[in-house]
Parts: structure tokens; sequence; C-alpha cells
């Protein structure tokens, strides 16, 4: 996959091993579900992915096109249809039961809704602590100790908040406990589904510099899925688009965002408001009709019955994600040609 960056010059050593030797790499990730009358649901086809150690992959779409369900399938619950999850090397779709418990240290994930993934009949601080105590090796003093610390460090008064249940706190200091949970175990790899999508849009910007800061210092990768480009484009550094179970573009941020190379993508960015009432709006004519159901997807590619771009081709052979840029790939058999000064997305 293409990577952070125009290409391998001017790499140190380090960079270019990191470049080299992704921290997680997904391969060929099937999820599919059984649904009723014996039909199934395609969640995600086909899915292959890396992400680097200390970098950030935005993962966006609209809902329902399978990022929930890719990210769970990275943290094997449940584990994938079918597919690779290799985080250094290591296999987890191979791992099952205490040699899968023994790694899942490593790589942590943050939920959508901080106040349901909290035990409601626990102090904050047991649930913040409850990795560790699943895990073993560490006493009662011991993990009490790395929970306060973990508080302090996500903005939380252990003296205030440690024997608190979830209802007394507010929307973002459960997102903060979450988020200490996650980082308690010192893992390798974060995986934050939508993390601040039901949160205010203050507490938003908090969260989201709370998780800038914790990267720098802790050395993190992270997944971060969000439907919001604008937090996307201010956090990530590459960005995967998904559409319906499968991946149709990755670039870095600059590239995707100023020129986009899918129809999709691009009609993903004419949809996000400007707040500039001199600017024109958009008129991209890109998403006629309904998205198609996930249990009976189209043939060839998933997005032709949307797109005005589509060709008979489109239907009969599934465009593999490809080069168009340094480190800019697209599946798709006519992706646009779209420059800033032509209407590259500019963020604001």
């Amino acid at each position: 996959m293409g990577g952070v960056g125009g290409g391998c010059l001017g790499r140190t050593m380090k960079e270019e091993k990191n470049f080299n030797n992704p921290l997680l790499r997904i391969e060929d990730l099937v999820v599919e579900f059984p649904a009723s009358q014996g039909r199934t649901v395609h969640a995600v086809s086909g899915v292959s992915l890396d992400i680097r150690q200390n970098e950030t992959l935005g993962l966006v779409g609209e809902s329902g096109c399978g990022k929930s369900s890719l990210a769970r399938a990275i943290m094997q619950i449940p584990p994938p249809t079918s597919g690779k999850v290799l985080i250094e090397g290591v296999d987890l779709t191979q791992l099952h039961g205490r040699k899968l418990k023994e790694v899942r240290g490593r790589f942590q994930m943050i939920f959508q809704d901080p106040a349901s993934s909290l035990n409601p009949s626990r102090a904050v601080g047991e649930s913040i602590a409850a990795p560790l105590l699943s895990l073993g090796g560490m006493n009662k003093a011991e993990r009490r100790l790395r929970t306060r610390e973990m508080m302090t460090a996500v903005g939380l008064n252990p003296e205030l908040h440690y024997g608190r249940r979830a209802h007394q706190l507010s929307g973002g200091q459960c997102q903060r406990a979450g988020i200490a949970r996650a980082l308690i175990t010192r893992p390798q790899l974060l995986v934050c589904d939508e993390p601040v999508s039901s949160l205010d849009v203050s507490v938003q910007a908090q969260i989201l510099n709370l998780l800038r800061d914790i990267k720098e210092s802790y050395g993190l990768a992270m997944l971060f899925i969000a439907h919001d480009l604008a937090v996307v484009k201010n956090i990530c550094d590459r960005v995967a688009v998904m559409y319906l179970g499968r991946i149709c573009e990755v670039a870095p941020c600059e590239s995707l965002y100023a020129t986009p190379a899918h129809p999709y993508t691009r009609a993903l960015l004419d949809a996000v408001p400007r707040p500039d009432p001199g600017y024109p709006a958009p008129d991209s004519g890109m998403l006629p009709g309904e998205r198609p159901s996930p249990l009976d997807p189209p043939r060839g590619c998933r997005f032709r019955t949307r797109c005005p771009r589509a060709a008979d081709i489109c239907s009969e052979i599934r465009a593999e994600l490809r080069d168009i840029a340094p480190n800019h790939e697209v599946a798709c058999h006519f992706p646009l040609d779209v420059r800033p000064e032509n209407g590259g997305f500019d963020g604001r």
C-alpha cells in the first residue's frame, strides 16, 4: 500500500524500516453475517490495508459501509470470515483462547459510545483497570497505581473520578475513561471507532487534541474511523475510503483532499458543508438513487449503480487498487483528473 509522504527519498533508516514493515497488515479480509431466509450480509469484502508505526490511518465512508465491522474484525470480536490480520507478522486469526489473550495488550479499541462501553456497576477506576486484571502479572496495588497514572494522563482527576460510576460522568469524561482503559496495557495500536461522533463539538476538539497528544507521547499507530471528513483531515496521515465493504481509494491526506481520484471520494468531499455563504453549492450529481444493499451488492464495481462515469466494463470486471500517483491508489476504471484549481477539497 502507499505510504505517507512523497516516496523513499530522504527517509532515515528507521523510517525506511517502518515503511517496509508495517505494524498492522490486513490481507484480503472478509466479514460476512448470516441473515434471514438463508441470505448473507457482505459487510467487508476483500479489504487489504497497512498501518505503519506512528501512523494514523483514517477510514471514511457512509454509514453501513462496513467500517465498524472491519474494526471489530481487526480486534477479533468476532474474528473475520476469512483473511489475515497481522500485528508485526503475527496472524491474529490463527490465535485462539489463551494465545490470543496474551497478545491483546498490544492492540486496543476505543468505542463509539463511551458511556455504554463502561460497566455501569463498576467504579470507573475498576473499569479502566479491567484489562490489567484480565492479562494478569500485576498485583492490586500495582494495578491501582497504573490506573491512577492513566487517568491523570487523559485529564481525569483520580481523586475525584476513580470511585464514580459511568452515569456520574459527562460524555467527554466517559470517553477519557475509555481512552485511559485502552492505553493502560501500553498498546502499539489503537483502533478508534468514531470516538467523537457522540460528543458535543467543543468536547470533540478536546478529545481529538488528547488523541493527538497521546499518539505523540506513546508513539502509537492508530486506525481512526469517522464520518466527519474535516476531523479526519486534521488528525490523520493517510485516508482510506470505503464503499459497500470495499476500499475504493487510499492516499495521503493532502493528496486525497486536493485531488480525489474516485468518483465516490469526490462525492463525499462535495457533500462537506463550507461555512462560507459566498461559496458556490456543489453540483456533482454523483450519487443518484439508493445505496445498494450489502445483502445483494452489485457485480463488478459496487459504486457503478450510482456513478455517472460507469461503463459496461464496470459491471463485468471489478477494478483493483492501483497506483495513479506516488502513494495514491484508486480502484476505478475511469479515475478523475481533479486538480485544486478545478475544485479540489480545501478543508474549509
